[in-house]
């Protein structure tokens, strides 16, 4: 039975358990054009030939900032049997009201089981009556499943970033995708 409720902690072994990266057989190909004029942003989404696969390396920096990030008091985990299996790592942004979902990852043998979305709606129901107004990830240009999954619980993609992880990410490297859910 899965349970969902607070984090207030969660150790160096679960968050590596829950995070751990995504394969995708699909990408948005970034169109970016810039002139005085004009600057167009594109994403065509686009099969690949070869599954994309990620893997994340939490890196201590990663771990000491999903720490702090649950002071804030506003991250969600689901639990199987008491481990969990899923986590939200969120933080309110009160200059412009929203709340940030730093991290958000369900571990892999718990996929496509309704978690993710539980976890979502779960977080809007409390962020909209405390003032509030969207919710906020980034995800990658070469996540499908992810934005699939975003889009599925209500997001909207509102911004590109060709550079957000390396200057040589544009075309054809990982290129950050930030979507948001308002409230």
């Amino acid at each position: 039975m899965i349970e969902i409720r607070p984090l207030s902690e969660l150790s160096e072994a679960d968050l590596r358990f829950i995070i751990t990266g995504y394969v995708s057989r699909e990408k948005y190909q970034v169109g970016y054009t810039a002139t005085d004029q004009k600057t167009t942003f594109s994403l065509e989404l686009v099969s690949l030939s070869v599954p994309y696969v990620k893997h994340f390396d939490t890196t201590q920096e990663d771990i000491r900032h999903c720490q702090e990030a649950l002071q804030a008091g506003w991250s969600i985990g689901a639990f199987d049997e008491n481990k969990p299996v899923a986590i939200a790592i969120a933080e309110p942004q009160w200059w412009n009201h929203t709340l940030w979902i730093w991290e958000f990852h369900v571990a892999e043998s718990h996929r496509r089981m309704g978690i993710g979305r539980q976890l979502m709606d779960r977080l809007a129901a409390r962020a909209g009556p405390t003032g509030l107004r969207t919710m906020f990830v980034e995800t990658q240009n070469t996540n499908g499943p992810a934005i699939r999954f975003y889009r599925k619980a209500g997001f909207v993609i509102e911004g590109i970033d060709i550079s957000y992880y390396t200057n040589q990410d544009y075309p054809d490297g990982e290129m950050a995708v930030f979507m948001k859910r308002r409230l």
